[in-house]
């Protein structure tokens, strides 16, 4: 006796709703993630077993190069343009409406008063080649605060919340990270914490 073949039919499933639900993940993702201000220089933080995140909102950034170059800056940019103000009144800079642009736009402010006004007239390209040579001086002006301290003082003007994340590179040496530290605490800034990169291993250990 013959057998009888059951006719196989082919499984189809309609993917539309699911290619709806990916859609509105991707868009939730987008408007709900905070995007990472991108660093003038390239620092890579030593590891640590440290699980305490750092703030999203109202942080000084602070950058410390392993030459021990320093740079610091804010995501908030009427705060940057605050600093920037007060910074440039009490160096008597004069800044045009295109170099004030160039401020808002770069991400941390690196360039020696000195050198700011003429750091800001070169091109997005150029200003990211010069960066690379500058850094906030730590050197005292005529027994006094240094230029570091006094991006920190105007920082603390601009948002009085304002907290402080140091961020060295693992290379950075003992001598440079002592004087940065002793030259926030010399301005009674005693809270401040270390970015470091979770060490997974370590942990789990």
């Amino acid at each position: 006796m013959a057998k009888i073949k059951i006719q196989k039919k082919d499984i189809w499933i309609d993917m539309t709703p699911m290619s709806d639900v990916m859609t509105l993940l991707l868009c939730f993702f987008m408007l709900t993630s905070t995007f990472l201000t991108p660093e003038p220089v390239s620092v890579t933080a030593p590891n640590s077993v440290s699980e305490v995140k750092i703030p999203e909102q109202d942080v000084l950034n602070i950058l410390v190069t392993p030459e021990g170059r320093i740079f610091c800056g804010t995501e908030n940019k009427n705060h940057m343009q605050a600093m920037m103000e007060t910074m440039t009144d009490k160096f008597g800079v004069q800044l045009n409406a295109n170099q004030i642009k160039h401020f808002r736009e770069d991400a941390m402010v690196g360039a020696p008063m000195a050198q700011l006004a003429n750091y800001l007239n070169l091109d997005t390209e150029k200003m990211g080649e010069a960066i690379q040579k500058l850094g906030l001086p730590l050197d005292s002006i005529n027994g006094g605060k240094s230029e570091f301290q006094e991006w920190i003082t105007a920082a603390r003007d601009a948002n009085p919340d304002i907290k402080l994340a140091i961020k060295c590179d693992s290379k950075t040496s003992y001598a440079t990270i002592k004087k940065l530290m002793s030259e926030l605490q010399d301005m009674s800034e005693n809270r401040f914490q270390l970015i470091t990169n979770l060490d997974v291993k370590r942990l789990n250990d």
